[in-house]
């Protein structure tokens, strides 16, 4: 039988499987963008070309598994699935929180998917929290080590944790424990929420300390508040969940926030990102990346083909949307005047 963290993984698979986990009346934002169709293209469609890097590393699309799961039976099976279906498809991918995998023997093979995925670039996870009860960068190298990452996410997910009954709430003065680990760690570190989104001026904070990329992890998909409600076996917390149903910068603000204030930084763009289309939005507004989780989760409970399809599907859609606005590769579709943002359309800007 799992017991603590281990069971703690299960359930939150379980409960983004099957349950409605989304922030009520929270978008992404990304709908007040919306693309000008070219008639004329004047581009083969088999031409379309998603090529890109990251880390250092080629990409076949600029795509992410983001982090899900580890540390139980069933977050084995999905994220070596996921792993397989990444290096099909020369996605990057990254692992859920490794702070299981030093505490615990159990399902260290959940996070170990390197055989699995030997090219791709590849992110361990650890909450950046930890900081504060006891990790720093030994132990964080560990986890590179041992998971033979190319890089080290630390993911930000305070209001998680406070609705959480075994949370752990100390976030204070953390900025100088991140700077000593991004000096002695080896690898690239970056930083991620976990669903309620990192804007402008906090990702400035962290470049400042050494946090090489971010993921901004926007609100409009998965409310990790909603998730811990859902666990919790404390009636206040429950009833008081219900409060932050709507909490959190939707992921399209905090792109614009971002990349406003770190325009050369490399930027993730997760939360809520549901189709190619999506992710041609995130594109178009800064993101050098779009990061999927619940739309490959369940596929990737089934089996590597269930989530190489998803991927296609995925591919096919950017790719469709890049041949709708004349653009051949990412860095055109990063340019074009062919969008609308917010009622406004760049390409009048030509005339």
């Amino acid at each position: 039988m799992e017991e603590g963290i281990n069971k703690r993984k299960t359930e939150h698979i379980r409960l983004c499987l099957n349950d409605n986990v989304e922030g009520v009346n929270k978008s992404t934002g990304l709908e007040g963008i919306s693309f000008i169709h070219n008639a004329l293209p004047e581009i083969n469609f088999k031409d379309v070309n998603l090529e890109t890097s990251f880390l250092n590393k080629p990409l076949q699309a600029p795509f992410l598994v983001s982090s899900m799961t580890g540390g139980s039976k069933l977050a084995a099976d999905i994220n070596q699935n996921l792993a397989r279906a990444a290096e099909e498809k020369g996605w990057v991918i990254a692992l859920g929180s490794t702070r299981a995998l030093l505490e615990s023997d159990a399902h260290q093979e959940s996070f170990l998917i390197r055989k699995q995925a030997p090219t791709v670039p590849l992110i361990a996870n650890l909450g950046a929290v930890q900081l504060n009860y006891g990790y720093g960068a030994e132990e964080a190298q560990r986890i590179v080590d041992m998971t033979e990452a190319d890089s080290l996410v630390l993911h930000f997910n305070s209001l998680q944790e406070v609705f959480q009954d075994e949370g752990d709430l100390n976030f204070d003065t953390l900025l100088p424990k991140i700077e000593a680990l991004c000096k002695k760690v080896n690898v690239p570190v970056g930083a991620k929420e976990v669903g309620f989104g990192i804007d402008g001026p906090v990702a400035k904070k962290l470049y400042d300390v050494g946090v090489s990329y971010i993921d901004v992890a926007g609100a409009g998909g998965t409310s990790w508040s909603q998730v811990e409600k859902l666990r919790s076996e404390d009636p206040m917390r429950k009833a008081a969940a219900e409060a932050f149903n709507n909490w959190g910068n939707p992921t399209k603000d905090c792109l614009v926030s971002v990349k406003s204030l770190l325009d050369n930084v490399p930027l993730v763009a997760s939360g809520g990102m549901k189709t190619g289309v999506d992710a041609a939005k995130a594109l178009t507004i800064g993101a050098d990346v779009v990061g999927f989780a619940r739309q490959l989760l369940q596929a990737a409970t089934e089996s590597t083909e269930a989530v190489i399809k998803q991927m296609d599907q995925i591919e096919f859609e950017l790719k469709t949307t890049m041949f709708g606005i004349g653009a051949k590769f990412l860095d055109e579709l990063k340019n074009t005047k062919r969008v609308n943002i917010m009622g406004r359309s760049l390409l009048e800007d030509n005339f």
